[in-house]
């Protein structure tokens, strides 16, 4: 069993990794275009794609210093991707042109997924992080008075 201090720990690098990754989609799409471009090429579909997730990769690096305070963009990440990887996944393994992808961003979502399911607070251990930080803000601001 992981304590709260090194699952956190894990869930910063995770959310870096994938932050990265959404962040990479153009590199990834030329180099590795069996796994990551789609057939017909859609340039105006590709465009959104990387602009939809590279700003999700801004967030989530921005999310990375503190998860505990978002919480909800974390769980709206593993579930798009979720609906998402299971979409791409379905149409991959039904056109037989598209199979690239369950190595490549099929893949690569569902990797987010189950880790970011693996080490995300939920719960107890969500509630916990909120009650201390907000203890933490009171004390300090409790502190600030006494002075």
């Amino acid at each position: 069993m992981m304590d709260e201090s090194r699952r956190r720990h894990f869930l910063q690098i995770v959310l870096v990794f994938i932050a990265l990754v959404f962040l990479s989609l153009y590199p990834l799409m030329e180099l590795w275009p069996s796994g990551w471009i789609w057939l017909p090429r859609q340039p105006e579909y590709e465009h959104m794609m990387m602009g939809v997730y590279g700003t999700l990769g801004i967030f989530l690096l921005w999310a990375s210093r503190q998860p505990e305070k978002h919480l909800s963009l974390i769980w709206f990440t593993f579930w798009s991707s979720a609906v998402h990887g299971t979409i791409m996944g379905f149409h991959a393994i039904m056109d037989p042109v598209e199979q690239g992808h369950l190595i490549g961003d099929v893949a690569a979502l569902w990797l987010a997924v189950l880790l970011l399911g693996w080490l995300t607070p939920r719960g107890v251990a969500a509630q916990a992080g909120k009650v201390e930080k907000s203890h933490q803000r009171r004390s300090r601001h409790f502190a600030v008075l006494t002075y």
